[in-house]
């Protein structure tokens, strides 16, 4: 029996099963499946709790968890890799181990609440959230985790995956080439003790909203600036995150300061990637500046950065850095970084596992305290939820900043 806790009280206690490992439901290829560069930069473990009503007509509800584990097995055979382990290739690359008697961990569990106690569980929150899921138990890194884990829990339910296909096709090339810089790799001096501040302060979250109001003023303000001429939702918030992050932290003038956010390359390729490919198609966008003229300059500054990181990302850009991380084996350093990424079009919210679609959705924690999250909001996803975590004297200097 654990409990989940709030403010430092015991409040919901919660009951697991053992994990039991769910293996295809027919034999599948065993052997090494190979997985791309774009898939060896920034490897993280991702956490979402789904939470569903039940539906006490819908005879589907009675017994969801056998529902799942056959549903699970059926799928698995198809979508085999994801039953396997992540190792490391005689070329020090993560590779998958695939082996018929490896499975997907699943854990039932039971927590003695109502939904209503969870609030709003877009804000990450892994002191409460991280309970609702399932972590194997004395795993020190990636690779010692299962690709795929599932706990079905009375009105919670975790996925966490890694997509996949043929990602032979975006192998480095046999002779390699290498056309650009690639500052996305750069290591950076931390000389504003950035790291320790982070390790001396708890690191709080905090949920920033935009809806259609709130977004039309800052991209008409960020414009009479005279910089840009039009910006979208993801390039204004963006720069705004960095930008307030940036000062949050109070990064010394001469800092320099990296700014990474994932671009979709399918459609970059001619011709693009197939449109059933559940590879690794994106790639890192970079931005640099020191922190000084970053938090000195207009809004403008920062997004006209952004927009000119994107314009970069070609077929030709994403090849190079392919054959880049395949000579240097190089990762990209995230000391004085912030990572966004975008999670809008994702269709979290419509996620069906046979009784209808979720109340509400979201991750129990940001992967790395470098990350900010973009996730959207509502039926029409009129609203953009920014999500960020920071040391907490941090926190209100960021507030103050985001608000529009």
């Amino acid at each position: 029996m654990e409990t989940i806790s709030e403010n430092g009280g015991p409040i919901i206690p919660i009951k697991k099963s053992d994990p039991i490992l769910v293996h295809p439901r027919t034999k599948t290829k065993d052997g090494f499946y190979f997985l791309s560069n774009l898939d060896q930069n920034i490897a993280v473990i991702i956490q979402t709790v789904y939470c569903f009503k039940p539906d006490h007509e819908n005879k589907r509800t009675e017994n969801v968890g056998e529902s799942i584990r056959q549903a699970l097995g059926e799928v698995l055979v198809h979508f085999y890799p994801l039953a396997g382990r992540l190792t490391v290739s005689s070329e020090g690359k993560l590779i998958v181990e695939c082996t018929n008697s490896t499975g997907v961990p699943f854990v039932e569990a039971v927590a003695e609440c109502e939904m209503a106690v969870l609030a709003d569980i877009t804000v990450p929150d892994p002191t409460v959230l991280g309970r609702l899921v399932y972590m194997v138990s004395g795993a020190k890194n990636l690779l010692e985790m299962p690709l795929l884990t599932a706990q079905k829990q009375q009105e919670a339910c975790l996925y966490r995956s890694r997509h996949f296909l043929d990602r032979t096709i975006l192998k480095s090339r046999q002779n390699p080439t290498i056309k650009y810089s690639h500052d996305e790799f750069l290591q950076i001096d931390d000389e504003s003790s950035i790291s320790n501040l982070f390790q001396e302060e708890q690191l709080v979250y905090s949920s920033f909203h935009f809806g259609p109001e709130k977004l039309a003023k800052l991209k008409e303000t960020v414009m009479e600036e005279g910089r840009i001429k039009s910006c979208t939702t993801f390039t204004v918030l963006t720069a705004m995150v960095w930008r307030a992050r940036t000062k949050a932290l109070k990064m010394k003038p001469n800092q320099q300061t990296k700014l990474l956010f994932a671009v979709d390359g399918r459609s970059k390729f001619n011709p693009p990637l197939p449109s059933g490919y559940f590879g690794n198609g994106i790639v890192l966008a970079c931005c640099l500046s020191t922190a000084g003229e970053l938090t000195e300059k207009p809004l403008s500054f920062a997004l006209e950065l952004v927009q000119n990181a994107i314009k970069i990302v070609t077929e030709d850009f994403i090849r190079s850095a392919i054959d880049y991380f395949e000579v240097t084996r190089a990762r990209p350093s995230l000391t004085a970084t912030l990572l966004v990424t975008s999670w809008t079009r994702l269709s979290f919210d419509i996620t069906d596992f046979g009784w209808g679609k979720p109340v509400q959705s979201g991750s129990t924690n940001l992967p790395e305290k470098e990350v900010a999250l973009l996730i959207s909001n509502g039926k029409e996803k009129k609203t953009t939820i920014l999500l960020v975590g920071l040391p907490v004297s941090a926190m209100k200097t960021f507030q103050e900043m985001m608000r529009v």
